[in-house]
């Protein structure tokens, strides 16, 4: 077989002949990293069933995922940093494929929870060292083409999982949404280690003292996962319980004590000065919102479509997929007319898409406007993810891009876990029950927030930037 040809590098390095395919081993691993949110979501009811999961423990399963990828996630990139991405990249895949067969195999809510965290602790380190691997592995225009193909992932992730999850769902059973990652990463790891260069750590000493802040990762994980916690129990305790309001303040103060920790830590997580910085903090917000909204979507959508309109796992696969593909969609239109509009307006468009679909959905309350509606929204949401990285990456300056990077991809993850917890408590009645009360104020609600998000983007979101604004990563 011809080897690809070799190409100078701009630091006098020769490009890795076979960096496409190993670009495209690394993107099917963070394929599955990235379906396993959606995948999950249509087997969620079937599961519960099986498994005798209560609302809270059904949220969980979305949720306890999201939470270890995202709360470990910078640390994960960190490690990477210090002894190079190979090694955590097999290390990350590793983690995930076992915790992965341990959730198919799981027979019990305990055992299926567990599988789940460690899957988001291997995701945590796989996804941010294989996007470093990339990263050195490409250079120039090339790095620009393969950065493009990765970031493609995660609408054509949305897609495959939902029909995919409708397809394992009814046809081997829900523990294949789990067990189908097992041979896939048990080739994908084999290939790696063949494949996949050795990358230069950070520094002679490696994991030195201090050099990992994993204080500040317990204490950022462990804050959202009281807040996440108080939301989800707030649908049976109630929003104003004692309990409720006790778990949020406990979380705010551990964002303080986080917040306190990157101020005197010698390698920090986070830069907290990016984030006061408004492209970051904007950006920050656009992410954050529109990841709540779209697993809100799909958290009401799949659990109506099959408790409430009884309908199959397949056919509920099936009808996600254009909500799916019109994520995709917008984002495309998003990329072509950026420049074009400016992100502000763009904001504006994708929220008001997103508050027109869910409104759809809780005045129609039917399969047809559900799904109509839903995708009306999801073309609004795929704006917002192109408009968010754009606004939050485009102004800083090429040292910093990592970290900005990192920041938007955590809080991505921390909004899929705040988004399944809220609107898991507004709908509880609905998804506890028959009644579909709960499901008209899951979509009102979300009609509400996009609108919301909306007023505060038009604000927050910079326009155009002066050349003077660029030039100091837009300050405030």
């Amino acid at each position: 077989m011809a080897h690809e040809p070799r190409t100078a590098v701009a630091d006098g390095r020769v490009a890795d002949p076979r960096r496409w395919t190993i670009l495209g081993f690394l993107g099917v691993a963070q394929f599955m990293l990235i379906i396993d949110v959606t995948v999950v979501a249509i087997a969620l009811p079937h599961m519960g069933a099986d498994l005798g999961l209560d609302r809270e423990a059904t949220t969980w399963v979305v949720s306890a995922y999201t939470l270890a990828f995202g709360g470990l996630m910078l640390l994960g990139g960190r490690i990477a940093d210090l002894i190079g991405s190979r090694t955590v990249v097999l290390a990350g895949l590793a983690v995930f494929t076992m915790a992965s067969l341990v959730s198919g195999l799981a027979e019990s809510s305990t055992v299926l929870l567990g599988g789940r965290v460690a899957q988001g602790i291997g995701a945590a380190l796989l996804s941010p060292a294989a996007l470093s691997a990339v990263v050195q592995l490409f250079d120039g225009e090339e790095r620009n083409k393969a950065l493009g193909i990765w970031s493609g992932l995660g609408g054509a992730g949305a897609a495959v999982g939902v029909l995919l999850g409708g397809v394992l769902t009814a046809g081997p059973g829900w523990p294949w949404v789990f067990l189908v990652n097992v041979p896939i990463g048990a080739a994908v790891a084999v290939a790696l280690v063949r494949l996949l260069p050795a990358a230069p750590a950070g520094g002679e000493s490696g994991l030195r003292r201090g050099s990992l802040d994993v204080i500040g990762a317990g204490l950022v994980t462990a804050a959202t996962g009281a807040g996440i916690y108080a939301l989800i129990g707030a649908g049976d305790r109630g929003w104003a319980d004692r309990t409720t309001l006790l778990l949020l303040l406990g979380a705010a103060l551990l964002y303080v004590l986080f917040g306190l920790r990157q101020r005197t830590a010698a390698v920090p997580l986070m830069d907290l000065a990016l984030l006061v910085r408004r492209p970051v903090a904007a950006g920050t917000f656009l992410v954050v919102s529109a990841t709540s909204l779209m697993v809100a979507a799909f958290f009401l959508g799949t659990f109506y479509l099959q408790h409430h309109a009884d309908h199959g796992a397949l056919l509920t696969g099936v009808l996600f997929l254009p909500i799916a593909l019109a994520t995709m969609a917008g984002a495309t239109v998003a990329g072509q007319q950026l420049a074009a509009m400016g992100a502000r307006l763009l904001a504006g468009v994708g929220f008001g898409l997103a508050s027109l679909g869910f409104t759809v959905a809780a005045v129609g309350l039917g399969t047809i406007a559900v799904v109509v509606g839903l995708t009306i929204g999801a073309v609004g949401l795929g704006v917002l993810f192109v408009v968010a990285a754009a606004t939050a990456l485009g102004q800083v300056a090429p040292h910093e891009s990592g970290i900005a990077s990192g920041i938007v991809s955590t809080f991505h993850e921390f909004g899929a876990s705040l988004g399944a917890a809220v609107v898991s408590s507004v709908a509880a009645v609905s998804i506890a029950g028959s009644s579909a009360d709960g499901f008209v104020d899951g979509f009102t609600l979300g009609a509400v927030v996009a609108v919301v998000a909306g007023s505060v983007a038009l604000i927050l979101v910079p326009g155009r930037p002066a050349q003077s604004e660029a030039a100091d990563g837009g300050a405030w």
